[in-house]
């Protein structure tokens, strides 16, 4: 199958990383991949998008203009992509910043506290592992030991004592997908 995702928000909320980490996980398994980010005229706080595909079959572009999923971790992200999703796609909502419900009736739609969770989870910067961990549970694009790999891979050795937390967040996104109905088995 092949996953075609935008992932969004603005500068600062990881969305870049969860990006990275889809096309790392995903060439850890052998697929193809295409990673493209775009910023908006500021880098943090500014808009911050990027596609990915991860497939079985070759990638003819790493342009996404329907894509299967995008993960919404603000409003305007929202705003801008949602009429973009296939029909039968995924929407991941980060409801601690997004508060309007989807329009579409013909997706799926997982709803996700996830700067609230990752408060909880002690660290506000998680908050993108947590909607990651919702949309893994829900299309199993790539496992989460995949995307563990890809994380020790980007983060620099200072930063590695963070897996364990990131970990953390990507299982209660996990839970959550599963607790919405949306959890799909893995293939």
């Amino acid at each position: 199958m092949t996953h075609e995702v935008i992932i969004a928000g603005f500068g600062g909320q990881g969305v870049m990383l969860i990006g990275e980490l889809l096309a790392y996980a995903g060439m850890l398994e052998g697929k193809n991949v295409s990673w493209m980010p775009s910023y908006g005229p500021e880098m943090r706080g500014g808009t911050a998008n990027c596609s990915v595909v991860v497939s079985g079959q070759e990638v003819g572009s790493p342009v996404v203009a329907e894509p299967t999923g995008i993960i919404a971790m603000n409003g305007p992200s929202l705003d801008k992509f949602e009429g973009s999703v296939r029909p039968g796609g995924l929407i991941v909502v980060n409801l601690s910043l997004i508060h309007r419900k989807v329009k579409r009736e013909d997706v799926k739609v997982i709803e996700v506290l996830a700067n609230d969770v990752a408060v909880e989870l002690g660290n506000f910067r998680v908050a993108n592992m947590v909607a990651l961990g919702a949309f893994l549970g829900a299309t199993h694009c790539v496992s989460k030991a995949s995307v563990l790999e890809a994380l020790r891979h980007i983060l620099s050795g200072h930063r590695q004592d963070l897996i364990p937390l990131n970990e953390k967040a990507l299982n209660r996104g996990i839970e959550i997908a599963l607790a919405c109905g949306h959890y799909a088995s893995p293939n």
